[in-house]
């Protein structure tokens, strides 16, 4: 008489919502884990601003709150694989640099100027945020360094062979 859900069913909407979770892989990665990082640091800024008198700078840490969360998506279940036209690890060089001085110029104004405690502690979270993407974007560097010094990704090191010691085999 009544709708009873069937247990197939119910079983697919499992698997449905544990496809948007993140793998323990990526999570376990240094990726992943500044990634977090960059989104919990984010969104306690932003709540942390949005209930102080400073709360002009509540739009900042919500957009990278809401960047951090989508890259994390998109890196956690391989998103960015199937869009091959953006080069996804300059996109996220450029969101980390931007983050990183937004979040230390409106975090020292949080600090300095407003006297209530919660603009200080989202002054204080900024500070943690600006450390997270900063760390972020230096080993975003790194990578792209190599990646324009013609390394590649699989660990092998270049040829370094000269020229003149295949000529002293004559």
């Amino acid at each position: 008489m009544g709708d009873i859900e069937a247990p197939a069913n119910n079983r697919s909407q499992q698997t449905a919502f544990l496809s948007l979770l993140p793998s323990k892989e990526f999570i376990s990665s240094r990726k992943g884990q500044l990634l977090i990082g960059e989104v919990v640091t984010s969104f306690i800024s932003f709540v942390c601003f949005a209930a102080s008198t400073a709360a002009a700078f509540v739009t900042a840490p919500f957009l990278e709150f809401l960047g951090a969360l989508f890259l994390l998506f998109a890196y956690s279940t391989k998103f960015n694989e199937r869009f091959k036209g953006f080069h996804w690890p300059l996109m996220d060089f450029l969101r980390c640099v931007s983050a990183s001085i937004i979040f230390f110029i409106i975090s020292i104004i949080a600090v300095s100027k407003y006297p209530d405690g919660v603009s200080k502690a989202a002054g204080v979270f900024g500070f943690i945020a600006t450390i997270i993407f900063a760390l972020d974007f230096y080993f975003i560097f790194n990578e792209l360094a190599n990646f324009l010094k013609g390394g590649d990704s699989t660990g092998e090191p270049p040829n370094t062979q000269d020229d003149d010691s295949e000529s002293d085999s004559d």
